[in-house]
């Protein structure tokens, strides 16, 4: 489930603690998690609701001035989906970020992040792509990524997840433009002895 930063924000902040969305099935169940800008949200309940009933209360808590500009953005999807009310709340921060910063690796901490690595090289359909990755964004950050999709020969989309995958071991932080080594990433290239295939 995708959230807006501002919204993501307010649900970090306590201002919103609700959002509506149209859906065939629901894309999120209670108990699940999902990472944003603000960091991670929780999801507490999901119910289908008639909009007709959603309130100006409800809104505000979605983030929206009232329901009928609420029920105006629910109106552009496609026509006769259920319209789910799902109940949301802070779970704290992305671990990513923190994991990121954590640049003061130990032997075994490289070693783990090389098999990982490998890992992910060996399950790739195209072939290893980790260390070729961390190297164009070492050399070209905050570069846009089809232009280093490009430059790799691959498409955007595809390199996009690989890059995310990355993200999620520590070695790199996205912007809206492109992507940067971590110290974490960077700590692990100068100690690591895997090499560009």
């Amino acid at each position: 489930m995708l959230l807006p930063p501002k919204v993501a924000h307010g649900v970090a902040e306590g201002s919103v603690t609700l959002a509506f969305r149209r859906w065939r099935a629901p894309d999120v169940r209670p108990g699940a998690t999902f990472r944003t800008v603000a960091g991670v949200v929780h999801v507490d309940d999901v119910a289908v609701v008639d909009p007709t009933a959603i309130t100006d209360d409800d809104a505000h808590a979605a983030g929206w001035v009232d329901a009928a500009r609420l029920r105006r953005q629910l109106d552009k999807g496609e026509v006769g989906l259920a319209t789910y009310r799902i109940t949301l709340s802070w779970a704290g921060p992305d671990p990513r970020v923190a994991l990121r910063e954590q640049a003061d690796l130990s032997d075994a901490e490289v070693a783990e992040i090389d098999a990982r690595l490998e890992r992910l090289d060996r399950a790739s359909s195209h072939g290893p792509w980790t260390m070729a990755t961390l190297d164009i964004i070492g050399r070209r950050p905050r570069t846009r990524a089809p232009d280093l999709a490009a430059e790799m020969g691959r498409e955007r989309d595809p390199f996009k997840i690989d890059v995310r995958k990355l993200k999620n071991l520590g070695l790199t932080r996205s912007f809206d433009v492109g992507y940067e080594i971590s110290p974490r990433g960077r700590s692990y290239l100068e100690r690591t002895t895997r090499r560009l295939v």
